[in-house]
């Protein structure tokens, strides 16, 4: 009898566990990577005809993070190769997310726990992913090495300054294929050791933002407890950024560490996705000064779709975001940062691109400007950012 109770609750355990590993990871990006339509802009075919002239680029999105096959297109989340493709994308920054804390919220988190570690056993990733958080960016750019090795061409992780110019060179002559350029969310994942940004870089990485949703050994969070400046490390970081061709991301830095990044910038900065305090008065977005200062280094701002980037989900918010970045400092600031698949809601996915392009047109962008804001502001400065200094 107790042979048998035994044997019935390891079967039940096996079928808990494997419903766990089989439905636990779709079932958690359903719950946080979610497309709520709202009224869009009516997409002109002049204006459909516009975008498919663009060479669209943006800044920051989260699909790594999730167990999907890239290259398939899916009917959860937000981004894909597929949708990439329908959307006209040229260029777009991967991020690695390797940490988020327990309660995570835009006010004040602590960095003494972790969202992701049971995720990462969840999809069976690694088990070196289990622990260090090194591991999972190396594990991250991995994963986009395969994709792209699989997609016959379709995919192109981008690397230099050479490989963006091909890309866009057979973009010209027709070619679909998008690029892919890895970046890093918080650079708690070099796990203190100066040395860790150098292997990241050699895994791939060619930006990286300093901090998420909690303060770490490199720079205080905008969301953090102490919400400090850059640490000796941090500055440490920055300046070996500069030197080996990695573009400096402050999206999620505290103001004080935004400042100091901004006094000690040598090259162009972004801030890869977010608002504008001006249009949406969040924490987390850019004050007019912060606005001034990146673009004061040469850098752009990467304005998204979510509700605390625009305050709302409609891209004529983006538009509005968009247009006061270019009434402060001019068009040659500002792009897109869409942080799709990073646990927001949108009105749209990427495949419906073009409404983004409609909302610009209907507040009168011109086509020059509209060409910079969707992709050749951010072109730009990542082409320069991934020059090493001699």
């Amino acid at each position: 009898m107790i042979r048998r109770i035994v044997l019935g609750l390891l079967i039940l355990i096996v079928i808990a566990a494997i419903a766990f590993f089989a439905f636990a990871p779709g079932m958690v990006e359903r719950s946080m990577n979610k497309v709520v339509p709202v009224p869009l802009p009516k997409v002109t075919a002049q204006t459909r005809a516009l975008h498919q002239t663009l060479s669209i680029a943006d800044m920051h999105a989260d699909p790594l993070l999730w167990s999907r096959d890239l290259l398939e297109r899916s009917d959860q989340g937000q981004v894909d190769l597929p949708r990439l493709m329908a959307g006209n994308v040229a260029l777009q920054v991967f991020s690695s997310v390797t940490k988020t804390p327990k309660g995570q919220n835009y006010d004040a988190n602590a960095a003494d726990s972790d969202n992701i570690t049971l995720l990462t056993v969840a999809q069976r990733q690694p088990v070196r992913t289990w622990t260090s958080l090194l591991e999972r960016s190396l594990w991250h750019a991995e994963k986009l090495k395969t994709y792209a090795a699989a997609s016959k061409g379709n995919l192109r992780v981008i690397l230099t300054p050479a490989d963006l110019d091909a890309l866009l060179s057979d973009r010209r002559n027709g070619s679909p294929a998008v690029g892919g350029l890895l970046s890093v969310e918080g650079l708690q994942d070099i796990e203190g050791k100066l040395g860790n940004l150098d292997r990241l870089y050699a895994a791939g990485f060619r930006m990286a933002g300093l901090a998420h949703f909690f303060d770490n050994e490199v720079a205080g969070s905008m969301h953090g407890v102490v919400k400090g400046g850059l640490t000796p490390l941090g500055r440490q970081v920055v300046r070996r950024m500069e030197k080996i061709g990695m573009v400096v991301d402050i999206a999620h830095s505290s103001h004080r560490a935004v400042a100091e990044v901004i006094a000690m910038a040598k090259r162009p900065i972004v801030s890869s996705h977010g608002g504008v305090q001006a249009v949406c008065k969040v924490n987390r977005n850019l004050t007019d000064d912060e606005i001034r200062g990146i673009a004061k280094t040469g850098g752009v701002i990467g304005i998204g779709y979510w509700d605390a980037a625009i305050c709302g989900t409609d891209p004529r918010g983006t538009a509005a975001a968009i247009a006061h970045v270019r009434d402060l400092v001019g068009i040659d600031h500002v792009g897109l940062g869409s942080d799709f698949d990073g646990a927001v809601t949108t009105a749209f996915d990427v495949s419906q691109l073009a409404v983004v392009t409609q909302a610009l047109v209907d507040r009168g962008f011109t086509r020059d400007e509209i060409a910079k804001v969707m992709g050749g502001n951010v072109l730009r400065v990542l082409r320069a950012g991934m020059v090493p200094q001699p």
